[in-house]
């Protein structure tokens, strides 16, 4: 059986659905502001391999906790509403990279599913 990962087209396909990801969330006034100040080379390489592992690919990522590492956006008041937005972000990032509406669902329910270790809860 294939994973959101091999089906999306592995590294590749995730090293350019970052890309234009965080395009879009740079662009998008609902959360663009959580990421002041943010090295976005590392970010990007750290999203990379959060999403390869979480998505069904090598298991790579050395970064924190969703909890550890969201906690100081919380206390900026990081909440349901950014993480639906980020949702959004992914699923229209998906939709204009061609992939499947299972996909992005499945990808949509995968991020979903750590909502509460990113808002602290």
């Amino acid at each position: 059986m294939s994973t959101v990962y091999d089906r999306l087209g592995g590294a590749a396909a995730l090293d350019k659905a970052v890309d234009l990801f965080y395009e879009k969330v740079l662009a998008d006034d609902r959360i663009k502001d959580f990421f002041a100040g943010v090295n976005m080379v590392a970010q990007r390489q750290k999203q990379k391999a959060f999403l390869t592992m979480a998505l069904g690919g090598p298991n790579n990522y050395t970064g924190l906790s969703m909890r550890r590492a969201h906690s100081p956006l919380v206390e900026r008041g990081l909440s349901d509403g950014h993480v639906d937005a980020v949702i959004e972000t992914l699923a229209a990032t998906l939709t204009e990279l061609g992939a499947s509406p299972a996909d992005i669902a499945e990808a949509g329910r995968i991020a979903n599913s750590v909502r509460d270790d990113v808002l602290g809860r």
